[in-house]
C-alpha cells in the first residue's frame, strides 16, 4: 500500500472527519467557521486539527478568497481508492443488484451525485512525472484522447484561439472554447462548454484553469478549477467527470495505459 493510501484511509477512518466531508459535499467552499457548524461538539482548534489531516490526505484542497479560506472537497484521491482497491475486486453482478434494489427503492447509494454543487470546484493530485510531460498531456491530442473519453482536441493553445474538442468518430463537437491564458508547462486556463449534452449545451460557459507545480523527487502536482458556474447547475452538478478523467490523465502519464471505461 502506498503512503497516499495510507494517508486516504486514516482520514476517512475518522467519523468527525467523515461528517466535515459530507458537509463540504453538501457545501463546497466553506469557510472554517461554517464548517465549525458541522461539529459542535470540538473547538475551533479541534476542527483545524481534523482538517490538516484532511488536507493531508488530499481529500480537502484550500484556497483563499480576500481574507478567507475555503474548503473544498477533493474526490480524486477517492477515485484513485476505489480504483486500486475496489473496482479490481467488485463482482459485476452483484453491483448490478445493488443498483437495481436503489432504482426500485428511490435512492441512489452508489455513484456519486449532488444537488448543491458549488460555482467553484477545485480538484487536486500528484503525478510522477515532470512539469513539461504532465503539460504535454493535458495539450498533445494523441495523449488527451486517453484519459478523456476518446476526444479529439485542436488549438494551437494561443491565447485568444480556440479549444475544439469532438467526438472519436469525429461526428459530434463535444467542446469549441476559447484559451484564455497559456503558461507552459505551468498554467492553462479556458472556457468552457459542454456541447455534448444538450441540457448543459444551453448554460453559460464557465471556466478551466490547469495549474502544474514541481515537487521533489519528480512529483507534479496539478491542480484544477473548474469556476464561474453561478449560472450553470447542470454543469456544476456533474461533479463526478473530473474525478475521473483526473484519475485517468495520471495512470496514463505514469503507466500510458487508459482506465476502464466508467460504467
Amino acid at each position: 500500500m502506498s503512503d497516499g493510501d495510507d494517508l486516504v484511509f486514516k482520514a476517512l477512518a475518522d467519523p468527525t472527519r467523515r461528517v466535515l466531508l459530507d458537509k463540504l459535499f453538501e457545501q463546497d467552499g466553506l469557510t472554517l467557521s461554517e464548517l465549525e457548524a458541522a461539529a459542535p461538539a470540538l473547538t475551533r482548534f479541534g476542527v483545524m486539527k481534523h482538517l490538516a489531516v484532511l488536507e493531508q490526505a488530499g481529500l480537502v484542497v484550500t484556497r483563499k478568497q480576500g481574507r478567507h479560506k475555503h474548503h473544498y472537497l477533493n474526490a480524486v484521491p477517492i477515485r484513485l481508492l476505489l480504483e486500486r482497491w475496489i473496482d479490481k475486486y467488485r463482482d459485476r453482478h452483484v453491483t448490478a443488484l445493488l443498483n437495481l434494489k436503489d432504482h426500485l427503492e428511490g435512492t441512489k447509494m452508489t455513484g456519486i451525485e449532488s444537488e448543491t454543487a458549488t460555482a467553484t470546484q477545485v480538484y487536486q493530485l500528484y503525478i510522477r512525472a515532470s512539469q513539461e510531460e504532465v503539460w504535454a498531456a493535458i495539450t498533445r491530442p494523441e495523449i488527451v484522447a486517453k484519459f478523456f473519453h476518446g476526444a479529439r482536441v485542436e488549438s494551437t493553445y494561443e491565447v485568444g484561439s480556440k479549444l475544439r474538442s469532438v467526438s472519436p468518430d469525429g461526428n459530434d463537437v463535444w467542446g469549441d472554447n476559447t484559451i484564455l491564458e497559456c503558461d507552459p508547462p505551468r498554467r492553462l486556463v479556458h472556457t468552457w462548454r459542454s456541447l455534448y449534452d444538450p441540457e448543459m449545451a444551453v448554460e453559460p460557459e464557465s471556466r478551466v484553469t490547469w495549474e502544474i507545480e514541481s515537487h521533489e523527487q519528480q512529483l507534479c502536482r496539478l491542480t484544477l478549477i473548474h469556476d464561474r458556474l453561478d449560472q450553470s447547475p447542470k454543469t456544476a452538478a456533474n461533479v463526478k467527470g473530473w474525478s475521473y478523467i483526473l484519475s485517468n490523465l495520471k495512470t496514463v502519464v505514469e503507466t500510458g495505459k487508459s482506465l476502464p471505461p466508467v460504467e
